[in-house]
């Protein structure tokens, strides 16, 4: 037993120390952007940012330093809110971040979203050899050329997967592909860049059809989008809801989950605390039960010498009491 409950206090102890250190930070906040995260040069983009129902204040970062905040005004709580930036520029483009406060705790920071300016530069032509139609399984290459000397080009798939290809090149660069999938049909764009952050025009699109296969289920060509106001592609963190981010849980529902190990915790002590102190009682009650008995024991000799002593004595006074004579 007395082993056990300095290891229990020691346990209740370091979960003590773990609660307050997770208390230190809030969990990170969703960042988005609409209508996307590629914003023609001169229009406006909401960069919207989502904490919790409690949150008394927004941060929202550009490259490392504070660019905007943002707080909610009671009684009205708010969940998300959003930055407005009426112009886009190459001055605002970038990397933001952005952080919440509910109580006295802060959050850990949102992940990253890459803001992009395009339509700065000339616009890009893009081709694909040997065609647009080809053979699953076979191997393609995308060329893009800009008129215009650069130093980065990048390869976009239209409402397909965020993955953006780049390569590096001065008036041109060539992005090969194969052998290729079902997956990699669609149609494509290309731009022109000389950083992350601020890119060309958009090239005209072009479509690539696989044919072949089992039943050649080839899809026909979609209609290209000729429309660069309506072209949108988001390799940005899409809106979503904190409940559907299972690392995204709200800050209450993790304290209650904290309360409740402390208090099972707490609550085993007491019960170990209780049981040794019963153990104890049960030991000194036994304890005095023998010590009664043996008093009643002592008791009980003393008595009995007593009566033979007094026995003896009434013996030896009947032995010295003189006989009557006769008359």
């Amino acid at each position: 037993m007395l082993p056990t409950l300095p290891a229990l206090l020691c346990l209740g102890l370091c979960v003590s120390q773990r609660i307050n250190t997770e208390k230190q930070t809030l969990p990170k906040p969703v960042i988005w952007a609409k209508p996307s995260n590629m914003v023609p040069k001169g229009n406006s983009v909401n960069i919207w940012c989502q904490g919790t129902q409690r949150a008394s204040e927004y941060q929202l970062y550009f490259e490392g330093s504070l660019f905007a905040l943002e707080r909610p005004k009671p009684p009205r709580s708010m969940s998300k809110v959003k930055f407005f930036i009426s112009q886009m520029t190459s001055h605002s483009a970038g990397r933001y971040t952005c952080f919440y406060q509910s109580g006295e705790l802060w959050s850990e920071s949102s992940n990253t979203l890459n803001l992009v300016v395009i339509g700065l530069y000339d616009t890009p032509n893009l081709w694909v050899h040997p065609g647009t139609e080809v053979t699953l399984g076979e191997n393609i290459t995308f060329s893009c050329h800009l008129k215009t000397a650069t130093s980065k080009f990048f390869l976009l798939k239209e409402g397909g997967s965020n993955h953006v290809q780049h390569r590096y090149g001065n008036t041109q660069a060539e992005f090969p592909m194969g052998p290729v999938t079902r997956a990699q049909q669609g149609t494509y764009r290309c731009f022109g860049s000389y950083n992350d952050y601020a890119w060309s025009f958009p090239s005209e699109p072009v479509t690539l059809l696989i044919t072949g296969g089992v039943g050649n289920t080839s899809l026909p060509p979609t209609a290209p989008t000729s429309s660069f106001d309506d072209w949108e592609y988001d390799v940005s963190t899409k809106e979503s809801g904190l409940q559907n981010d299972p690392t995204f849980w709200d800050h209450t529902t993790q304290n209650l989950i904290r309360i409740g190990l402390a208090c099972i915790v707490l609550m085993t002590l007491v019960w170990l605390l209780a049981e040794d102190w019963l153990s104890k009682r049960k030991n000194q009650e036994g304890t005095n039960r023998l010590a009664n008995r043996e008093c009643r024991r002592r008791w009980r000799v003393q008595h009995s010498l007593e009566e033979e002593k007094r026995d003896t004595v009434s013996m030896g006074e009947l032995k010295t009491t003189p006989e009557a004579g006769p008359m």
